[in-house]
């Protein structure tokens, strides 16, 4: 992409009312647009972010046997009240409406139930068992705060997998691999060092669930670890029994700032016998199917991973999320230094290296480095009068000072190394 085409711009300022450091960022650097308190568009660059942690979501979902749809956003009132969970009392996040036939929907905020209901169509025998089904789908979320821009919003991109299986046995081998399939994600975008599978409670969902929180000072849940014995808790259940369960006393415990990034949960058989979801075994007889159900906020995730990879200047993505991986910059004007540059341009894109090329010829070297600084794009590549007569570039990590002169010949193959 050529810069000088790129529709939005950097500025210098967040908006006076955004307070979270993520959405401060991204809104800076151009990635989002900020609609409302907790509702945010995503712009060129947010998108290319967004597509490179859904194609990391999908592939570890896929690798554990996930099969990939989209439900629908608008939610059968009727479905919901059969799990008493329509209720504004039990769940407290819905948006409704009414269509005009006077029937009352809801918008989408979870999918247990309509996928479950889907399902009776499907599974009839024990032979059809297990099923895993996932979908990337926007969810929305009447939350009383949104302070924590896309980190927590109204509005948001959700993978949400289902598993439906014959038994606990089968249950828990697959809950089992949905955990060891988050890790996957959570490494390959750089936060499993500082991410803990915390014991929670389920709230609206079951009685407990697992989730996954990663340190951040942004964030907005509190919970208590045991570095050493690998222990995680959130304030919810912090009590004595729990405590013993665990093996763990509470002076033991360390306060840590997170963000949730992943949750399970194991609904057992009560929500397929609410919605009257059975399969026969081999005698003929009705036996209801274990449901579980696996949510990572991709959105969500993408704020946490520029809270903490972000330094006074802006942006440090990591490479495996990047929006592109080389920010090409033409420092001068001049024609000699522009063909140079636009040369280099489509030898980068020849070999499949995504490339950001700063061509704006009515920018400073200031501007354009400080806005390849917010922006935070891994490799940067500057052209210039300078390099060119010493046949090379300028070769810099945005994570690293260090800046390297590199050979012209010997760029494409130092590149690919380095990604």
């Amino acid at each position: 992409m050529q810069q000088s085409k790129l529709f939005s711009k950097t500025r210098k300022e967040a908006p006076a009312d955004e307070v979270s450091k993520n959405a401060q960022l991204l809104i800076r650097a151009g990635f989002i647009y900020k609609e409302m308190a907790g509702v945010y568009a995503y712009l060129p660059l947010g998108l290319r972010v967004i597509e490179k942690i859904r194609n990391i979501v999908r592939e570890e979902m896929n690798a554990i046997g996930g099969q990939e749809i989209i439900m629908t956003a608008l939610q059968r009132k009727e479905l919901w009240e059969r799990t008493d969970r329509w209720s504004d009392k039990n769940v407290d996040v819905w948006f409704k409406s009414k269509l005009q036939n006077g029937a009352e929907v809801g918008f989408g905020w979870s999918h247990e139930e309509p996928i479950t209901d889907m399902m009776k169509n499907y599974i009839n025998s024990f032979r059809d068992l297990p099923i895993m089904v996932y979908q990337f789908q926007t969810k929305l979320r009447n939350e009383l705060r949104a302070k924590s821009g896309i980190m927590r919003g109204r509005e948001f991109l959700m993978k949400d997998l289902y598993s439906y299986a014959l038994d606990e046995k089968t249950h828990q081998k697959i809950y089992d691999s949905a955990i060891k399939a988050y890790w996957n994600v959570f490494k390959r975008v750089g936060i499993k060092k500082d991410t803990f599978m915390t014991f929670a409670s389920g709230g609206a969902f079951t009685q407990f669930s697992h989730e996954f929180q990663t340190i951040t000072d942004g964030g907005e849940d509190s919970i208590y670890i045991n570095r050493k014995k690998n222990i995680a808790l959130n304030a919810e259940i912090l009590n004595d029994e729990t405590l013993n369960k665990l093996g763990v006393a509470k002076e033991e415990l360390e306060k840590v700032e997170t963000s949730e990034v992943g949750n399970i949960f194991n609904f057992g058989t009560k929500k397929c016998e609410q919605l009257e979801l059975y399969y026969k075994d081999a005698e003929g007889k009705n036996i209801p199917v274990w449901l579980g159900s696996y949510g990572i906020g991709i959105t969500r995730l993408m704020g946490v991973v520029a809270e903490k990879f972000s330094d006074e200047r802006g942006l440090v993505w990591p490479k495996e999320v990047a929006p592109f991986a080389v920010h090409l910059i033409a420092v001068e004007n001049n024609s000699k230094v522009r063909k140079a540059a636009e040369k280099l341009y489509t030898v980068l894109q020849k070999e499949k290296i995504e490339v950001l090329y700063d061509d704006r010829q009515d920018k400073s070297p200031g501007e354009k480095f400080a806005d390849s600084d917010l922006i935070g794009i891994p490799l940067r590549i500057v052209v210039s009068e300078r390099t060119l007569a010493k046949g090379s570039v300028e070769l810099k990590e945005r994570a690293k000072s260090k800046i390297e002169l590199v050979k012209q010949g010997s760029l494409i193959k130092k590149l690919k190394k380095s990604l």
